[in-house]
């Protein structure tokens, strides 16, 4: 089995350019710690816990206004991955994913920071459908249909981003991510993968392309399988590399095929859209 395709050598961003990280100690901020700072940036990273081998990080919690502003100040651009990302209580939710992105953009308006990528999820339109046949990939402009408190909370997110565009002139690149892993654990994944690979050249497409307004984009590889249209992101200069189709042998024969009268197969949400979730993403 051949491995995703390996990161080439980046063309550099235009400009030297600062970039904070949020949540950088967890799983997808750890990928993108190894991977965008050969795309020229400077990551300036912040997490409530200690982000190993990282003396310099900044550790503090997204209530922490004053500590937001420290963080910001200066930067060129935020990548907000910080946040619960499973299903929680509404109370926990609420704290971390709503007013924590609140007191993110809050601070990113206060100190003149002009542009953020906004980790949205696809649990955002998680009871949406799932194309099946011939029916058309699954557009952007799809309405917000979250199937937890978690994709409750990037719908959230995505209109706060809205708003602070039209009110403000900050830019967001609102980016509902898939399933970002080295590689696929399941069948459903096939759809909604995006090799970490890729996510680096989606998020560095977002930090440098022009006029985005606020933009929402679907983040995953060039699947075989995939579910959605990825028209806005390719719009941004998005070109992904990588295609799940290669371990789909292997999780096909250990798992079986989606099943249509499964509801957890049923929607873009998989088992979100039960109670409780089962599946990590």
């Amino acid at each position: 089995m051949s491995a995703p395709t390996p990161v080439p050598t980046p063309t550099p961003a235009p400009a030297p350019r600062t970039v904070l990280l949020t949540g950088a100690a967890g799983g997808l901020g750890t990928l993108m710690r190894g991977l965008l700072p050969a795309y020229g940036y400077e990551l300036r990273l912040l997490d409530m816990v200690p982000v190993e081998d990282e003396p310099g990080a900044l550790t503090a919690d997204l209530s922490d206004r004053d500590a937001l502003r420290e963080a910001v100040r200066g930067v060129d651009a935020v990548i907000h991955l910080a946040g619960i990302s499973l299903e929680a209580s509404f109370d926990k939710i609420l704290r971390a994913n709503i007013e924590g992105t609140y007191n993110l953009y809050e601070a990113a308006r206060a100190e003149g920071v002009r542009r953020v990528v906004f980790a949205s999820s696809n649990h955002a339109v998680g009871f949406t459908p799932r194309p099946r046949g011939d029916d058309p990939l699954i557009p952007v402009e799809a309405p917000h249909r979250p199937d937890t408190f978690y994709g409750l909370s990037k719908c959230f997110g995505e209109d706060l981003s809205q708003f602070y565009w039209d009110k403000f002139g900050l830019e967001t690149v609102s980016v509902r991510i898939g399933s970002c892993f080295p590689e696929p654990t399941s069948v459903r994944m096939l759809s909604l993968w995006m090799s970490p690979a890729d996510c680096a050249r989606l998020f560095h497409a977002a930090l440098t392309a022009d006029g985005v307004g606020h933009s929402i984009v679907y983040g995953s590889s060039a699947n075989t399988r995939l579910w959605w249209d990825l028209t806005s992101a390719r719009a941004l200069g998005y070109e992904p590399r990588d295609d799940s189709e290669q371990y789909a042998e292997k999780l096909i024969a250990e798992q079986g095929e989606l099943d249509p009268a499964n509801p957890d197969h049923a929607h873009l949400g998989g088992a979100f859209v039960t109670d409780p979730p089962r599946w990590p993403h």
